[in-house]
């Protein structure tokens, strides 16, 4: 039987999606299946509303939900509220968290 790839789900603030991105392509090369937050900012003129702000956080919480493990991209240390929660979320479903910087 082959055993399927490790599956990382990176979490941060889409400020940083240049070091998401960076950090998917590093994943991927390693050999991981990659589940990554999906960018919004090109489609309309980027405003969320609220609803479309929950729903997105749902989507996360599954890729969550999917991963063996979750990646934290926080340049400079940086955890915004979302993340936090994200963390949190991953965290009590007994997924290890690791961070791309110290905390």
């Amino acid at each position: 039987m082959v055993q399927r790839p490790e599956i990382v789900c990176i979490c941060g603030s889409m400020r940083f999606a240049l070091q998401i991105r960076e950090a998917n392509g590093q994943l991927t090369l390693a050999g991981a299946i990659v589940l990554a937050p999906g960018e919004t900012r090109l489609v309309g003129d980027g405003a969320l509303s609220m609803e479309q702000q929950a729903k997105l956080d749902a989507l996360h919480r599954q890729r969550i939900d999917l991963a063996d493990r979750v990646l934290v991209v926080n340049q400079g240390g940086y955890l915004g509220e979302s993340t936090r929660s994200e963390i949190d979320y991953a965290r009590a479903m007994g997924k290890p968290v690791s961070f791309t910087e110290p905390q």
